[in-house]
Formats: C-alpha cells, structure tokens, sequence
C-alpha cells in the first residue's frame, strides 16, 4: 500500500517538473529578441591619384601641312565663247577624242549676226561709191565738212570689221594638239559668255596639283618636300616647283583681273609638286592627298604635349628626379599634335611629370 502511495506521488511530483520546464522553456521565447550588433564596414582611405610620368626622348621631329589636290596637266585650257544667248550650231567632238591644234570643237548659231553682216556690207558698197565722189569733188569742199564724212566713212568700215570679230568669235578651236578630256555642251543649248564649254589636255604632261588658301600659302615654299598619294593607292615623294599667284584668291573662282573666265581653272592657280614619275594608275583627274613637310629636326628633345605647362609669359615643366619634383623653364620650338619640341631646359632621359 504504502509503495503504491510512494510510487503515485513520485509519479505526481514529476509531472509537475515537467510542467515547470515547459514553462520555463516557453517562457524564454516570450522575451524580447537582443538586437545584431552592426557590422560596420572598414573604411578604405582613397588613393592620391598618381599623375603621370613621361621621360624627356628625341626623336626625328616634323611639321607637315596636308592638302587635298587632283592630277592636272602642264599644258591644258578651258575652252568657252565669249559671246553668250546664242544656241550652239553644232559640236565636232565627244569627251576622250584626240585633237589637232586649230581643230574647230563647236560652233554657234551666228545665222543672224551674218545676215546684218552681209546686208551692212551692201550698204557700204554705196558708202564706198559715194566717198569715191567725195573725193573727186575734195578741193570743192569745206575742208572741215569732208573731215567729217570722211570719219563717217572710215567708222562704217570700221564697224563691218567689229562684226566680221563678232562672228568670228562663234566657233572654238583647239590651242593645241591634246585630249577632249571635258565636254559639257550639245547641240541646241543655249551657252552663257565665258561658260566652260569644253577642256582640252596633253595627257602626257600629268602632275600633281592643289589649290591653297592664304593661310595654307604662308606655310609652304618651293622646294619643300611633298609626299603625293592618289586615290588608287599609290604614293611618290617629290618636291614643291611652282606656288599660286599670290594674288589669284584660289577659293573665290571668279573672274580674274585679267579677264578670265568665271570658274575657269588656270595652272597659275596651282601649288605643282615635281615628281621624276607618277605613281601607276594615276590620271588627269584622281584626287590626290600632297603632305608638304614644313620643317623637319633631326635628334630634337621632345615631351608630350600634356607636360608642357604656362603661366603668362611663362613655359615651364615639372621635372621630377630623386629630390622630388621642381620647376623648370623651358624654351619651345615646332609643336606637332604629339610631340613638343624642347630647345632649352630639359636633357634626354629626365622625367617631366604630365597633368
């Protein structure tokens, strides 16, 4: 009895442990959750930046002007009438024909102009009669009053022979043997006074050729190096021969002091570069690239551009060496857009610190 009893409430006494437990086990969720500690990042101190370093070199140093020009002929013209509002009669060649000197090219309509001619010329066989008359009859007359007819007179012949000049200024002849290399007219158009009508070229004296600006003319000189490259590819060096007139505006393409005709092209208007033999495949026409070398220093003391510094009048360079960095004055000669030309200050194999 007593065991049953012992065994029951050990049995009780247990169940409420248990009971205590749970609780307490329960009661540890219920508290409030402690707070992470937060993590903070290292802090990474920014790097100075380095700026940097360039050593003072030499090397071959050029200046160069490049241009863009075509192959033309030495000998070569641009034909137009100088009488215009006139239709053209007829065209004797087409565009890649060969000529003669004195060939005749193209004619105008000159129908009209010849019939006042030939009627002016019937009226002046009368002028002639009557003048014959005058002159029997001369020691009759007031001297002043024969004077006058007679300039009458010599102003009608005179008139006859600016006429014959009229129409005779209705055809274009070749001005020497060469190639059609240019026609722009048929037959039936109507042509403007001093329009291009037709080129004539001898094809066997090609050589390269530009046009420059005033600016571009201050820089260049004659015997000044020149690489030419055609559009085809191929590529000779030669040297500057002739310049431009100086005073023939090269950009304007207008009417010349001495009358030339508007957009007419002139060799007197082009820098030639002589060359011993054009590059293969190069003909009247082709664009070609011509590099004229300014000024050329073998062994020049160069630093990049990006180290060069100023203030004012000042030019100056940071040189760097196992002192640290100082400040040093310098001279410059020819810039070029990578390299800048130190004449006094800076020795080969120093340091300059660039920006």
């Amino acid at each position: 009895m007593f065991m049953k009893w012992w065994m029951a409430n050990l049995s009780r006494k247990a169940s409420i442990s248990m009971v205590i437990l749970a609780l307490l086990l329960s009661g540890c969720s219920l508290l409030p959750n402690e707070k992470e500690e937060e993590v903070i990042p290292d802090i990474i101190p920014p790097k100075i930046s380095q700026k940097p370093e360039y050593t003072v070199a030499t090397k071959t140093l050029e200046s160069a002007v490049t241009l863009i020009g075509k192959i033309i002929s030495l000998e070569e013209e641009t034909m137009y009438f100088t009488k215009g509002d006139l239709n053209v009669k007829d065209v004797y060649v087409k565009s890649g024909d060969t000529v003669t000197a004195g060939q005749l090219i193209a004619e105008l309509d000159v129908s009209e102009l010849q019939k006042t001619l030939r009627l002016e010329r019937l009226a002046f066989q009368r002028d002639e009669l009557a003048m014959k008359e005058l002159l029997r009859t001369r020691d009759e007359m007031d001297q002043a009053d024969y004077e006058s007819q007679r300039i009458a007179f010599e102003e009608k012949r005179q008139k006859l022979s600016d006429m014959e000049v009229e129409i005779s200024k209705g055809a274009i002849t070749a001005p020497f043997s060469g190639t059609i290399v240019s026609l722009t007219v048929k037959k039936g158009d109507l042509v403007k006074a001093y329009a291009p009508i037709a080129i004539v070229a001898n094809t066997s004296l090609l050589v390269p050729g530009a046009k420059l600006t005033k600016t571009e003319q201050e820089k260049v000189a004659i015997g000044m190096e020149a690489t030419v490259s055609i559009s085809n590819g191929g590529s000779i060096t030669g040297k500057i021969k002739q310049l431009p007139n100086k005073s023939t505006e090269s950009s304007s393409g207008g009417e010349g002091s001495g009358g030339a005709a508007s957009g007419i092209d002139r060799i007197e208007d082009y820098m030639i570069v002589q060359i011993d033999k054009l590059p293969e495949g190069a003909a009247r026409g082709l664009t070609a690239s011509i590099k004229v070398v300014t000024s050329r220093t073998k062994d020049a003391i160069v630093i990049p551009p990006s180290a060069l510094r100023s203030i004012g009048n000042r030019t100056y360079v940071q040189v760097v060496d196992k002192d640290g960095k100082r400040e040093v004055d310098v001279e410059v000669g020819q810039q070029t857009p990578t390299d800048v030309e130190i004449l006094q200050g800076l020795t080969p194999g120093q340091k300059v610190v660039g920006r």
